[in-house]
């Protein structure tokens, strides 16, 4: 017994550390304390909905279908300036971008070749007036016959004509706008040698103007002259009233299209020609869902509401359509019955 109490004396140290050693790992594994069961911890989707806020219920109704074509804008009254008469480019008084009156001298042509024209058909203008004269009084006395006096009077006649056809080329020297407008399409430079029917620049009246869109002839029964339409510009980026002026009859065999023209309301001279547009045509009618364009959150390229539901605000990712009086259709995402905030909970 001694020996087996000497052989535990000298190993009490050893015992005790992996005891010590035993201990530390089944309390490091969780073995010393009480275990709590996995479970799901209470949690609320969405935000708390605030007192008072306005919700809308969403509902379902009767909404036209608006096609949208794409066009772009001209002038009703676009007048090109061509030469009439071949000679060089004297003075240029206007350039693209200006505005000018009706009458207001644009561009002069050297017109040193028709003076000179001028003056020798007034040459021949006295000349003829001369001898017409004095066969006149020849005949008067029996001097001369009635054939002579009937050339002279056909030479003095022509003569005279001649003389009024250089003063009519004469001002075709002279370039004026026939309208009050904006210049545009300057083509030409001082010393340009202008030839007949060459264009020399335009002028457009800027407070008529058109939209012309390229309507799909599915679509073209819809449309009639004089009907009311809207159309939108990029540039001012606004709503524009208009009226169906023509319907081309022709048909594009390429993209089965109809040129359709509508007169612009309300143009206060600030659309320039060639804006791009849309022109919205009503098709057949349609159920639709509709809400407030304030309750239409804009994220990136996302759009999202917020549904109101056991007191909470819900986020809903939305697919929208155009927007119309204050009013965006909602194309996905909502079902008629749901509630929704007119004003968004802001989140974060």
């Amino acid at each position: 017994m001694s020996k087996i109490a000497n052989i535990l004396k000298k190993n009490t140290k050893l015992v005790a550390g992996i005891v010590g050693l035993a201990v530390v790992i089944a309390w490091s594994g969780g073995f010393l304390t009480q275990k709590i069961r996995p479970g799901k911890l209470d949690s609320q989707p969405g935000l708390a909905l605030p007192a008072g806020a306005e919700t809308v219920e969403v509902k379902t109704e009767t909404a036209p279908v608006r096609v949208e074509v794409v066009g772009t804008t001209a002038s009703e009254e676009k007048i090109n300036l061509s030469a009439r008469i071949p000679a060089y480019v004297g003075e240029i008084f206007a350039s693209a971008g200006d505005r000018v009156k009706k009458g207001q001298k644009l561009i002069t042509l050297d017109d040193r070749d028709i003076r000179q024209q001028l003056a020798a058909a007034e040459a021949q203008l006295n000349q003829a007036k001369t001898e017409y004269e004095r066969a006149k009084q020849l005949f008067e006395k029996e001097a001369t016959t009635q054939q002579a006096l009937t050339a002279a009077e056909s030479m003095y006649a022509s003569a005279r004509a001649q003389v009024e056809q250089v003063k009519v080329m004469l001002t075709y020297a002279q370039v004026e706008s026939p309208i009050d407008g904006i210049v545009t399409e300057r083509r030409v430079e001082a010393g340009d040698l202008a030839n007949p029917g060459m264009l020399l620049l335009a002028v457009y009246d800027p407070l008529r103007m058109r939209l012309e869109a390229p309507v799909p002839v599915r679509l073209i029964d819809r449309l009639a002259l004089g009907q009311a339409v809207e159309v939108s510009l990029e540039r001012p980026a606004r709503v524009f009233k208009g009226a169906v002026a023509e319907i081309v009859s022709e048909v594009d065999s390429s993209s089965r299209t109809q040129l359709v023209k509508v007169h612009l309301e309300g143009i206060e001279g600030n659309v320039l020609p060639g804006t791009f547009g849309r022109l919205w045509v009503e098709a057949e009618s349609r159920e639709a869902i509709f809400v407030p364009a304030a309750a239409v959150v804009q994220i990136g390229q996302l759009s999202f509401v917020q549904v109101a539901r056991d007191g909470r605000a819900l986020r809903r990712l939305v697919k929208t359509g155009p927007a119309r009086d204050g009013r965006i259709e909602i194309l996905s995402g909502l079902r008629a019955g749901e509630s929704i905030l007119v004003n968004p909970v802001r989140e974060g």
